[in-house]
């Protein structure tokens, strides 16, 4: 059986992360449990780490890996900027900003679930 492992990182203090953090957090969860079943009877094993981090590695904040592989770098004519993140500073107490995915020309502060379903089945190749 294939192994596709998901991961996704993000700040976490007190039990809460930001609200782009927590959008992205949602969907990569409901996708990956759907693509778990989707893929099982096509021999693809899905797993999903959640990974907290500190104030300290913000800035992998909201990052999504596949296979140890960003997804910016699985996805075509797409990239990877930062922009100020209010709800970031409300948990540090100070001015932050987040990672956004640029992909044809429109940024994203949640990572969409389209992309990521997209990123996950390129490595996969069973949805």
């Amino acid at each position: 059986m294939k192994t596709v492992t998901v991961e996704w990182r993000h700040l976490e203090k007190k039990g809460k992360t930001c609200d782009r953090c927590d959008a992205t957090g949602q969907d990569v969860r409901k996708l990956v449990q759907r693509l778990q079943k989707e893929c099982r009877s096509k021999g693809v094993e899905i797993l999903f780490l959640e990974t907290k981090l500190s104030e300290a590695e913000i800035e992998q904040s909201n990052l999504i890996l596949i296979n140890n592989r960003p997804i910016e770098t699985l996805l075509p004519l797409t990239t990877v900027s930062e922009s100020p993140c209010c709800s970031c500073g409300e948990l540090t107490g100070k001015q932050e900003s987040c990672r956004t995915i640029i992909r044809h020309g429109r940024v994203h502060e949640a990572v969409p679930q389209e992309f990521i379903r997209e990123a996950i089945c390129r490595v996969a190749g069973c949805c």
